[in-house]
């Protein structure tokens, strides 16, 4: 359910009030009876980050305490898993509206009212029975402690990240390519940014021959949909550019992956192309200075009809040669095409997101995204501190010259694989061969999609990269 968040004049009139400390807090200035404050302070003795709730005058009453850190990006998260703990509580006691009074920064406060927005996302469509919708649907905050502003940032922004997360959790046997196309031209009509969609024989005009070489082994089409945002007021002179991979399903294709803890999960495998989706969402609600243009190549990836197979030489649409040498090496085949497809717009700056390997997993968990590239020390700093201060951390990767040793091709120019080591690096230095301007690559195959809960982040799609975007484009 969508959590709407409000100012109040008065947050005592609402039947259950929620009340922000942290450390440094005088218990006995918060207006309770003497022995609720005893109790309180007895109760956050032994506890941190905790909830105390208690009766008082009829109402309900939740104190939530957040743990200070000589970091402030730790606070803010601390605040944000707050958040999560009470949704859970108020959706547990099927309570519909509360109201917040915070006795601690606004700051805080804020990333505390984003942690209760974000942990409401709910995924139902294809539930037909033991349906629980969750309760909350209203937050109000005292006016003291937030603005309009502030306020209309975090939805917007949680409206992004619930679009990507959707799209993520939808299946292939809704969400395919042509289908995927039709999601965020939808989007575009309602939130306001131009889509175009090309279809398979505009794709094949264009030679994108490594779009068309991975969905060789599919029924279904692939599209290449290209999303701009250009507001009357932009700031940046050349575009911004986002490449997201969209392979709507991956197999593996004839290199076919292991169903358990693998396979079952490839639904995830469009997730770069929902955060370049939702950013643009974001983007537009936020109504953000900035003219960014989106690449979204999509398929699956299929051991079909006439799949590709290991030893094939694709000519990509640079017109550089790739030998392939593992079919299940194939978001980097389509974010080739689409990594010089942006050449055209002589862009100031390109990311892409893809879920592309396991190796990036393996080596960072869940915890942090890997990143490479060649955008500025500039670019990199604001990145990291945007990182930071949503809590999406980074993790840079270099990409030396031996790495790209590593996919040079005794028959083509370079293979689409290398060897056992640096997995996550080769990728990258693959992409790099289809660029000729400042960019990074962001791996989000542990982050984009989560098989246990983490806090506010949820279950299953989590739209990694919307917040980390948003926070970006509005500092760039």
């Amino acid at each position: 359910m969508n959590l709407q968040l409000h100012l109040c004049a008065d947050y005592t009139k609402f039947a259950h009030n929620i009340i922000l400390i942290d450390n440094k807090t005088d218990l006995g200035k918060l207006g309770l009876t003497p022995a609720i404050t005893a109790e309180a302070q007895s109760f956050f003795k032994e506890k941190v980050n905790h909830i105390f709730q208690q009766l008082f005058e009829g109402k309900s009453i939740s104190i939530v305490k957040v743990e200070e850190n000589k970091l402030g990006h730790k606070t803010l998260e601390a605040a944000r898993k707050a958040g999560h703990a009470i949704n859970k509580f108020l959706n547990g006691k099927k309570i519909k509206t509360a109201s917040v009074y915070s006795s601690i920064d606004n700051t805080i406060t804020a990333a505390f009212a984003e942690g209760v927005v974000l942990s409401n996302y709910e995924f139902l469509k294809y539930k037909t029975k033991n349906k629980t919708e969750k309760s909350l649907s209203a937050l109000h905050i005292d006016q003291r402690n937030a603005d309009k502003n502030t306020l209309a940032q975090i939805t917007n922004t949680a409206t992004a990240v619930f679009f990507s997360r959707t799209l993520v959790n939808e299946p292939l046997s809704y969400l395919t390519a042509t289908q995927l196309s039709k999601e965020i031209s939808v989007a575009g009509k309602k939130y306001g940014f131009k889509v175009t969609v090309f279809d398979k024989k505009k794709i094949e005009q264009l030679k994108m021959g490594g779009l068309l070489a991975v969905n060789k082994g599919s029924v279904d089409p692939p599209t290449f949909t290209i999303l701009e945002y250009k507001p009357a007021k932009y700031k940046n002179k050349k575009p911004i550019v986002l490449v997201g991979k969209g392979v709507v399903y991956d197999t593996g294709g004839l290199s076919l992956k292991p169903t358990p803890n693998s396979m079952d999960m490839m639904k995830c495998d469009m997730a770069g192309a929902a955060t370049v989706a939702g950013t643009f969402v974001s983007a537009a609600l936020n109504k953000l200075p900035i003219h960014l243009i989106g690449l979204i190549p999509a398929t699956d990836n299929r051991p079909g009809g006439n799949a590709y197979v290991p030893g094939d030489v694709i000519t990509m649409m640079s017109g550089l040669n790739v030998e392939m040498l593992n079919a299940d090496a194939e978001g980097r085949m389509i974010l080739a095409d689409a990594l010089h497809y942006a050449k055209q717009y002589k862009p100031e700056l390109v990311f892409d997101f893809a879920t592309l390997t396991g190796a990036a997993k393996a080596a960072a968990g869940s915890v942090v995204t890997p990143i490479m590239g060649t955008a500025s020390d500039a670019a990199k700093g604001l990145l990291a501190a945007s990182g930071m201060a949503v809590y999406e951390r980074l993790l840079e990767l270099p990409l030396h010259d031996e790495y790209g040793d590593m996919i040079k091709s005794e028959i083509a120019d370079i293979k689409n694989i290398g060897g056992p080591e640096a997995g996550a690096i080769t990728a990258g230095k693959f992409l790099e061969h289809f660029t000729d301007y400042p960019w990074m690559h962001f791996d989000i195959a542990g982050t984009a999609y989560l098989t246990h809960e983490d806090a506010y982040r949820g279950k299953y799609g989590t739209g990694v990269g919307v917040r980390l975007l948003t926070h970006f484009l509005k500092n760039y």
